[in-house]
């Protein structure tokens, strides 16, 4: 990994960002586009803790490669368009980075050449089977444990301890830090720049999940960069527009027509918070907890579409599918941002789950429930693991009964 000092990386990006439109700004509407064709049929491909790929650690180059290139085929054959593989999980890399350091997920050993580039193959062995690629990244996660000194000596968190907060027994990147949002642009743009990645994919964490009892500690970056806003979590929510708006604006000067998209937990607020909200009761709300206003972000068309994890059953009472996916449509409707709905595969079969999830014709059954709204342009699959394994054949009754035919993604 090439060495970058602190204050030589701060300046260069600060001076990058004095060129990109800023989110508290009043933020113009992002160019509408013409009206899309096509259905997302996609898949995630999740490398974190090696869920879905690699199977483990250590493989040889070979067999790292055989195995995605497997992922690949499954979706070939589940008439599936699109894969979303993740490439930085944990503040590293799958793709040789000037940056950050090659994933721990790879070889083991963070900071070690697997002897290969994952990132470049991917894009090749996708787009010559007719799928689309879809770099998915984790902007500030760095660990998923509390101790630095197990980071790669090199790693930016070592070198700038004062960039990173330890909550609930993680490593996080502080968003609020203007020079933080500045460097994990630039290690995420870095990917852009290398490969014809046909869009940038962020999940559902900005600020962590909610830990009892803990307090994420950005005291010091608030009472610097925080004076203007009425409260903490506005200021919070703040920043993340940043990322945001400053992520789309950077892809659009790097790769003009790579496409930007994220997929956020599925509850934006509850009815019972605002009245703007879906008729839920979650426990974890996106604007409140995460201070991700994911209902902005499509309704003014800062990102290209919004793939909203609509993990539950029809009929959950707490967050039910049959009441989202209608909110979500509502929310993009006359807007330029194409909505996917993210759906739980991985749910199928597990006797821990609700019965309904039990029934291999429960994920068959959203996508008949989504063909009554226009505005759902398609569905993503968690995960690469269940489209291969699928242990009750509830993917297997999806093609059936929806997939008899290939489509093109949209565009």
């Amino acid at each position: 990994m090439v060495r970058v000092s602190r204050r030589a990386f701060a300046t260069a990006a600060l001076a990058a960002l004095a060129t990109v439109p800023q989110a508290s700004a009043a933020p113009g509407r992002r160019t509408v586009p013409g009206a899309a064709v096509g259905e997302m049929r996609g898949m995630w491909v999740a490398t974190v803790t090696n869920r879905d790929w690699p199977s483990r650690p250590g493989l040889s180059a070979a067999e790292q490669r055989a195995e995605l290139v497997a992922h690949l085929d499954a979706a070939v054959r589940a008439r599936l368009n699109t894969v979303i593989l993740q490439v930085r999980p944990t503040a590293d890399a799958l793709w040789p980075s000037p940056h950050e350091p090659w994933s721990q997920y790879l070889t083991g050993t963070q900071g070690r050449h697997p002897g290969w580039d994952p990132l470049g193959t991917a894009v090749a062995e996708a787009h010559a089977r007719g799928l689309h690629l879809h770099a998915w990244f984790n902007p500030y996660r760095v660990a998923l444990h509390a101790d630095p000194a197990r980071l790669t000596a090199s790693h930016p968190a070592r070198r700038n301890p004062d960039w990173v907060v330890t909550y609930g027994g993680k490593l996080y990147y502080n968003p609020g830090l203007p020079e933080v949002r500045a460097f994990v642009r630039e290690a995420m743009l870095d990917a852009v720049r290398r490969y014809p990645v046909d869009a940038v994919h962020f999940d559902d964490y900005f600020y962590p999940y909610p830990v009892a009892g803990q307090t994420f500690d950005d005291d010091l970056a608030h009472d610097t960069h925080g004076g203007a806003f009425p409260d903490r979590a506005a200021w919070r929510r703040d920043n993340v527009d940043r990322l945001v708006r400053e992520t789309a604006a950077g892809i659009r000067a790097i790769r003009p027509g790579t496409r930007f998209g994220i997929s956020p937990f599925g509850v934006w607020r509850n009815a019972g918070t605002d009245p703007l909200g879906s008729d839920t009761r979650a426990s974890v709300q996106t604007y409140d907890d995460l201070h991700a206003d994911t209902r902005t972000w499509a309704r003014e068309n800062w990102i290209d579409y919004i793939c909203p994890q609509l993990y539950w059953n029809i009929g959950f009472a707490a967050a039910d599918y049959a009441a989202l996916l209608p909110w979500w449509a509502e929310v993009v409707h006359g807007s330029g941002t194409l909505l996917y709905a993210g759906e739980a595969l991985y749910k199928a079969g597990d006797r821990a789950q609700p019965a309904p999830w039990r029934d291999p014709a429960e994920l068959s059954r959203h996508l008949t429930l989504a063909e009554r709204y226009p505005q759902v342009r398609g569905h993503v699959f968690f995960a690469g693991r269940e489209v291969t394994a699928d242990p009750i054949g509830a993917m297997t009754r999806v093609v059936a009964d929806h997939y008899r035919q290939p489509v093109k993604p949209p565009r």
